[in-house]
């Protein structure tokens, strides 16, 4: 196993100092890659598996996919930073022990599995700052998988979400019901109505 921390011992191999590298720059590429940036670091193929929760265009394949959840998590949080605290490369996986760290200014908008809004966490103005694990697989030198461990509930209280004020939870229940409507909007006349 190649250990990639600061105090690693010199026999890691470049290779995997490589692969550690690019799956870095995929992760902090999210605070403000352009898609020719993901073009450079993702694979036309590459899934993320932490897609579920995200707006449709998040859950496909490719570098496209992973530029639409970076523009996701952009239309709520500013400042966003992924620090890494630690890396160990093991053959084609990476994982990356990294502090994500931002500031809620705009709606995080929760999607279901037909990608339709379940939930809307209006703007707090508040800042956030948790560990995250991701793992990441390297293929032909670009990322082909990605998922996660995050610390959900510890952001959520920073923010506010958790446990929500009476007020804050009617911001919610507003916020929620407006994109609903608009989604059941974009769908057009004769669209079947999202359930719920």
């Amino acid at each position: 196993m190649a250990d990639t921390r600061s105090d690693a011992q010199p026999d890691a191999q470049p290779d995997a100092d490589d692969k550690t590298l690019l799956s870095l720059r995929c992760v902090q590429t999210m605070a403000d890659g352009t898609l020719d940036d993901f073009r450079a670091l993702v694979h036309p193929e590459a899934v993320n598996r932490e897609a579920l929760r995200e707006p449709a265009a998040s859950r496909g394949r490719g570098p496209a996919a992973f530029h639409a959840t970076a523009l996701w998590l952009r239309t709520a949080f500013a400042d966003l930073r992924w620090e890494l605290q630690d890396a160990v490369t093991e053959g084609d996986l990476v994982v990356l022990h990294t502090t994500m760290s931002g500031r809620h200014v705009g709606p995080f908008t929760v999607y279901g599995p037909d990608a339709r809004p379940v939930q809307v966490f209006p703007p707090t103005g508040r800042s956030f700052s948790v560990l995250q694990t991701h793992w990441c697989r390297v293929k032909d030198g670009l990322l082909v998988e990605h998922w996660a461990n995050r610390d959900d509930l510890g952001q959520a209280q920073q923010l506010g979400w958790a446990p929500p004020s009476p007020p804050y939870l009617l911001r919610m229940a507003l916020a929620t019901a407006a994109a609903r409507r608009a989604a059941r909007r974009d769908q057009g006349p004769g669209a079947p109505s999202p359930a719920g």
